[in-house]
């Protein structure tokens, strides 16, 4: 029962799966909204496709045209196969423009979360809550949980021994760099999947919907510990995170 109750507020992969993750947040939204979008052209265009490519070949074969016809020039038809494909485009550029820029939108963030990659694991620092407690500032690495150490209804190769902690319906702000060589941090359900680039500070924004936990992984080829450096995050209601915030601070947890 109590893994059954784990699992059912994660967000990891499944075995076999060919779609999306549940969305948490808007912009992830958006995505798979776009994506179901897209489809309905795809998929009409394909039909379209294979139907004149059928008819081609049942009509246009060696047994029914023994002697070619001339091929002759058609302006209209020309005009036509032009101006659809166009009109086509222009459906599909205008509402992905909105979902291009509510990705860069930054929204007056609450918390700022820096990232930093390395080899082969993550760093994390809360940057607003330094000097809180001394002179202390309140960050920790994120390390892949070792197979013999997880609980049952753990996630291997996911699971981490410091989870971040996120509010939800709160504005946020990553800033993502790497201490390194390349690496990206992904997680699936927020619609995110930054690059950390050394020397480079790059910029994404979140807003989680809903508590749960988050599983992703770096994204891009690292060195030979790419597959074992995962991100987990755990998002928690206001009320949990300032509690969280308390006992991280004390060093409690």
């Amino acid at each position: 029962m109590l893994n059954q109750q784990f699992i059912t507020f994660c967000d990891a992969a499944e075995s076999w799966q060919i779609g999306f993750q549940d969305p948490a947040s808007p912009v992830m939204e958006g995505m798979i909204n776009f994506h179901n979008y897209i489809m309905l052209f795809l998929i009409s265009i394909g039909i379209i496709v294979l139907w004149i490519l059928y008819k081609v070949i049942i009509n246009f074969n060696e047994k029914n045209n023994p002697i070619p016809q001339k091929f002759t020039h058609s302006s209209a038809l020309e005009i036509i196969w032009t101006i659809i494909p166009a009109v086509v485009l222009i459906f599909i550029a205008v509402p992905s423009f909105g979902l291009l820029y509510s990705l860069d939108e930054l929204i007056d963030p609450t918390i700022t979360l820096k990232i930093i990659g390395h080899q082969w694991y993550w760093s994390y620092e809360y940057s607003d809550f330094d000097g809180i407690i001394g002179n202390e500032n309140l960050s920790f690495d994120s390390y892949l949980q070792a197979e013999s150490d997880l609980r049952p209804s753990r996630f291997r190769l996911l699971e981490v021994d410091n989870k971040i902690a996120l509010p939800t319906n709160i504005h946020i702000r990553l800033l993502i760099t790497s201490a390194d060589v390349l690496h990206c941090w992904t997680v699936p359900s927020f619609g995110i999947k930054v690059d950390a680039c050394p020397g480079r500070l790059s910029q994404a924004s979140l807003f989680i919907k809903r508590e749960g936990h988050y599983f992703g992984q770096c994204s891009e080829i690292c060195g030979v510990n790419h597959g074992f450096m995962p991100i987990a995050v755990h998002s928690l209601s206001i009320e949990k995170y300032i509690g969280w915030l308390s006992l991280k601070m004390k060093g409690l947890i």
